[in-house]
């Protein structure tokens, strides 16, 4: 597969942004935050000016309200707050080159501002997690070793000592994040049969949303190809699965950058039965199992 061709995954301009920042004497913006904040409002699908995002009402609160949840799971040590003072800069950035005017600067910061503090809310909604996040924050939670890269032995271990627990007892791991801090109070259904299904669900389309944008992000760039009159990459001239597979592929990396990296894959190639993602056999199973409403 020639990478450089599909080009998938979004190849941000963090660097030059913060570099612009540097510049102007403004108190630094955290890297990380800064590269995904980028990353998914290009994948949002949203124009792009020079490799920059258009920004939109629309689109911040797009990306803060309803993307950031799907995907992020800051370490304990980071702010959380640092999303919505990335789009600020972002914000800043464009009106100093002068695709905003004042008028919309002004707006776009007070929303981002408002929206920025919504979203690190959000992120500590027990009930909005997927499968990545909740179990990055078990990770955090038991000090489980996450220096040693994406193949880390010690997320594994940990993993498989997890998954050596009864049933009841992973459900109580999930549930005693809340006590100690980790999140915030989960509505009165608990940890149980229906929470379980709808993290698995909620996981199932954040992935599959995110490759569709990785995938449209590539159709977008390979109009650069046929301009120049060069051919298509295999993986688009012939078996559409392959174009398929390494968008599922580049969704997984960026998965783990923004939790803990190897972890998305782990969940789905070794540990599925720790981060079950219902099919349509298994929704219908469970719903038939409920009472009927009266």
């Amino acid at each position: 597969m020639n990478d450089e061709d599909l080009r998938l995954a979004p190849r941000t301009r963090a660097a030059d942004l913060l570099a612009w920042a540097a510049e102007q004497g403004r108190t630094p913006v955290a890297e990380a935050p800064l590269r995904t904040v980028l990353a998914l409002l290009e994948l949002g699908g949203g124009r792009m000016h020079d490799g920059w995002p258009e920004l939109t009402s629309n689109a911040v609160e797009h990306l803060l309200y309803e993307r950031l949840h799907l995907y992020v799971q800051p370490a304990p040590e980071e702010d959380p707050l640092a999303y919505g003072e990335a789009v600020r800069l972002l914000i800043d950035h464009q009106r100093a080159a002068r695709r905003l005017n004042a008028k919309r600067q002004e707006r776009l910061h007070a929303e981002a501002e408002w929206q920025g503090e919504v979203a690190a809310g959000l992120l500590r909604r027990a009930d909005l997690v997927t499968w990545p996040r909740l179990y990055a924050l078990l990770l955090h939670a038991h000090d489980v070793d996450l220096t040693d890269g994406a193949d880390g032995a010690a997320v594994r271990d940990w993993l498989t000592g997890f998954r050596a627990l009864a049933e009841e007892e992973r459900l109580a791991a999930f549930a005693a994040l809340v006590p100690t801090g980790w999140l915030d109070e989960i509505d009165e259904q608990g940890w149980g049969p229906a929470r379980v299904l709808s993290v698995g669900m909620a996981t199932d389309g954040a992935r599959r949303l995110l490759e569709q944008g990785l995938m449209r992000r590539s159709y977008r760039n390979l109009a650069e190809l046929t301009a120049l009159g060069r051919p298509m990459p295999d993986e688009l001239a012939g078996d559409f699965g392959q174009f398929e597979d390494a968008a599922a592929e580049a969704a997984l990396v960026l998965c783990g950058e923004w939790t803990v990296p190897g972890l998305p894959r782990l969940l789905i190639e070794e540990f599925p039965e720790l981060a079950p993602e219902p099919g349509q056999e298994e929704i219908d199973a469970y719903l038939a199992q409920l009472p009927p409403e009266e």
